[in-house]
């Protein structure tokens, strides 16, 4: 039998004869076809590198089966992607869950062999979560023939889910427990032999006794060593194949020079062995890391908690097939029936009922909201008190919910350049203790110091950057957990640091500092007949239109209305309670009616007339009021000492009215796109940090050049997949609460890279000079991280100090006289 190894999974390459391939005058042997075919596939893609820089054996290709290429093929039917895939601009995109993944290098070797495919736009994967996007062109290739490409590199590759990826977690959280647990172990029993030897209480035993403490704490600190401890090896043999320094090769090095040393002592004899400094510095950090991420995964990095919002089944009472179906089944103008308690599965239209819905996972609202037919209403929101049916509009991957957990996908991908600046930092700072530390040994070893070598495993240990490389992703990343609980969502990584120093703020009109629909602020009536009699009457005709205008009387009670008719671009007729009416613009309804026209002042808004054949009955102005919060929102940003600016492509004269009620700076009206675009360049020439608040497509040029883009919940979905943040709650006075947090974790950074090089300055000196045994460094260096990840933690849980003591008040009085 031929025991070589294969060289692409490590296994024994049996085979007689064994299966080799030369390439570049060597040998390599392999121990299947499977494993000889990736080989292959690998180097003629150009990307030989994998060998190089992997830090695990690959696993062996399995030869997917027909039964299992078929179930591959089902995944291309619509229907079953419905669940896991959604339309994107350049084509179709999937979040897909990677199997096999032993390393970065893993990673590598799978974007670059898919880039190489048919029809793939972009192909990522997550270290962290095993998570992989994958945009594609439909036209071009099917989502199968891509998920075998994947499997022909000998890893798996299949739809995203979230209990899937709940259990992958708790493995990996329990694989975690337990090398602490056997680091702790060992530390408690290395100790305990250790310490009599520390305090000179069996100086009078033998040497034979000391050598079996010697031996025994060897065996102990073996498992520790190589099980626990392998994670450091890993990642530093990583790091230094594909050069790129972090704070594992210290560490690595200090383990495994104060475990080989000892070693040596132990078998050929010596002064001193280190198996209780290696099994405690071990233990701490790896409780360091487990606490870190613990909390990490606490403060939303993993993003399932939002994932568990979505059921698993729904109750359809009309659509192909009655009854429970699961969700990815649903599908467009389906009826559903939604009980008590109940997640909705899909985004939808209320047909029937009245009910409260708790809708905190999307807007971050807490008090419940009442809907009613007709409303709008989102997966994920729970049903708080009636049952209701509603008719599904988008299910699947289309959801909110859905787009909201890719966007935070994304962001927990992306890395800030204050990250990478940390991350160079931490780099630097390891490559420059890595040459220093045998120049301290050497010098304390010249010197005559018994302990130079435990001198040196403390300058290792106590200068290890970890505090360094986690002060600004933990900081970042709570800060984004707190502002998605309030319903601000940022869709860029580098959306919070870009919000720090902004100066000017500009706002579009309609649907961001107004509520985008007309509402009545005014009625008029010229006969005995009271306003609200004149306003049931409206109403009853307006319930025959689909048009905007009509929106704002049928929310009003009605009579019933006959014989209506629609006249195109002028209003409506009909017959309500016996009295033949018209309704419409000016010159509509004044066609139609014998009487004098009022002599009334022109107000602001547009005004909608009601008549009879022989007089005029009322005048309705109607009006896109400002949202609530809009005044105090301005105000406080002012107060910020922030410009704001109101760049709108409505009629100058409404405007700058809008402007003067709210208070704002300056108005601009009657703006194209293109002239928005040209406002935002000319504040930017001038020296201002902009930040752009808008919803519709036409806001889409001016948001695109802002340093910061804000997108309302309610606008357009291009314009929220292009906006730096997503506004969700629709609540403006979000947005300088976010500015404060954007603020304070700026502040969070400071003090932690603060923390994090001040203790390592501090640290340094004290352990060159001997006063840090290689115990104490390990705990101080795990408290330093510790330090850093508590502290970031701060933001996630404190609220900030409101901009003023009135700012979630009710508009102001001059608002409310002006309206």
């Amino acid at each position: 039998m031929n025991a070589l190894a294969c060289f692409h999974c490590g296994e024994p390459a049996n085979g007689n004869p064994p299966i080799t391939l030369e390439r570049e005058g060597k040998n390599h042997h392999f121990c299947c076809e499977g494993c000889k075919a990736v080989f292959q596939t690998i180097n003629a893609e150009g990307l030989s590198g994998f060998y190089r820089f992997r830090t695990e054996p690959a696993v062996t290709p399995k030869k997917l089966t027909n039964t299992e290429i078929d179930r591959l093929r089902e995944l291309d039917h619509p229907l079953v992607q419905q669940s896991f895939v959604s339309p994107v601009t350049a084509g179709q995109e999937a979040t897909l869950l990677v199997g096999g993944i032993t390393c970065a290098a893993c990673i590598w070797l799978l974007e670059h062999h898919m880039a190489k495919q048919a029809g793939v736009i972009a192909f990522s994967v997550n270290h962290t979560t095993r998570r992989a996007r994958l945009v594609w062109d439909a036209s071009q290739a099917q989502l199968s023939d891509l998920l075998i490409a994947v499997h022909q590199l000998g890893y798996t590759a299949r739809p995203y889910q979230a209990d899937e990826a709940e259990q992958a977690l708790k493995t990996e959280n329990r694989s975690a427990l337990i090398r602490l647990a056997v680091a702790g172990i060992g530390s408690f029993q290395s100790m305990m032999l250790a310490f009599p030897l520390y305090f000179e209480l069996i100086n009078d035993v033998s040497p034979e006794f000391v050598d079996f403490f010697r031996w025994f704490s060897l065996l102990v600190a073996t498992p520790v060593v190589f099980y626990s401890a392998r994670p450091f090896f890993s990642n530093a043999l990583r790091d230094l194949q594909s050069k790129h320094l972090t704070m594992d090769v210290p560490v690595a090095t200090a383990i495994g020079l104060a475990y080989a040393a000892s070693a040596w002592v132990t078998v050929f004899g010596g002064e001193e062995v280190y198996f209780e400094s290696v099994c405690m510095f071990t233990f701490f950090l790896q409780l360091g890391r487990y606490i870190e991420s613990r909390a990490r995964y606490r403060a939303g990095l993993s993003g399932n908690s939002l994932a568990g919002f979505q059921p698993t089944v729904a109750n359809r009472i009309s659509g192909p097939k009655a009854g429970l179906v699961p969700i990815h089944e649903l599908q467009a103008d389906d009826i559903i029936r939604i009980r008590p308690g109940e997640t909705l599965p899909a985004d939808g239209v209320m047909t029937s009922g009245q009910t409260t819905l708790d809708e905190a996972a999307l807007t971050g609202e807490y008090l419940p909201e009442t809907r009613g037919p007709g409303d709008e209403v989102h997966s994920g929101s729970i049903n708080g008190e009636h049952p209701f049916e509603m008719r599904v509009t988008r299910a699947g991957a289309s959801t909110r919910l859905s787009g909201i957990l890719r966007i935070l996908d994304r962001v927990q991908a992306e890395k800030p350049p204050v990250a990478h600046l940390a991350d160079r930092l931490a780099g630097r700072f390891v490559g420059q203790v890595l040459w220093i530390t045998p120049l301290i040994g050497l010098g304390w070893w010249l010197a005559g110091a018994d302990n130079a070598f435990d001198i040196m495993l403390s300058v290792l240990v106590v200068t290890c950057p970890c505090a360094l490389s986690l002060a600004t992703p933990t900081a970042i990343t709570s800060a984004t957990l707190r502002l998605r609980r309030q319903g601000f969502l940022p869709t860029r990584g580098h959306t919070l640091e870009s919000m720090h120093g902004v100066d000017t703020v500009v706002f579009d009109k309609t649907g961001t500092l107004t509520r985008g629909e007309l509402r009545i602020t005014g009625t008029d009536a010229f006969t005995d007949m009271p306003a609200q009699d004149c306003l049931r009457l409206a109403a009853a005709l307006e319930q025959a239109s689909e048009h905007p205008i009509a929106r704002a009387f049928t929310a009003r009670p009605a009579a019933r209305a006959d014989a209506v008719r629609n006249h195109l671009g002028g209003g409506l007729s009909g017959q309500v309670e016996g009295l033949d009416l018209t309704i419409g613009h000016r010159e509509f309804v004044e066609s139609r009616t014998i009487g004098t026209l009022p002599a009334v002042a022109t107000g602001d808004g547009m005004e909608i007339w009601l008549a009879t054949p022989e007089c005029w009955l009322a005048r309705f102005t109607l009006d896109d009021e400002p949202r609530p919060d809009a005044a105090e929102t301005i105000r406080a940003l002012q107060d910020r000492g922030l410009r704001t600016l109101l760049l709108s492509g409505d009629r100058s004269a409404h405007v700058a009215r809008i402007a003067a009620l709210l208070g704002i700076d300056e108005a601009i009206g009657e703006a194209s796109p293109e002239h928005k675009l040209s406002v935002l360049r000319r504040l930017i020439d001038e020296g201002h940090r902009v930040m752009m608040v808008g919803d519709g497509l036409n806001d889409l040029p001016s948001m695109a050049g802002a340093r910061v883009s804000v997108a309302m919940g309610g606008a357009a979905d291009l314009t929220q997949l292009n906006a730096d943040a997503v506004l969700l709650s629709g609540r403006l006075s979000e947005l300088p609460e976010a500015l404060v947090i954007s603020g304070s974790m700026r502040r969070v950074i400071r003090q932690n890279m603060i923390w994090a090089l001040g203790y390592n300055v501090f640290a340094l000196p004290l352990a060159a000079a001997g006063f840090v045994p290689p115990w104490l460094a390990a705990i101080g260096m795990s408290a330093s991280s510790l330090v850093v990840v508590l502290n970031a933690l701060r933001l996630s849980r404190a609220r900030p100090k409101p901009l003023r003591q009135d700012a979630d008040a009710q508009p102001s009085a001059t608002l409310q006289a002006g309206l």
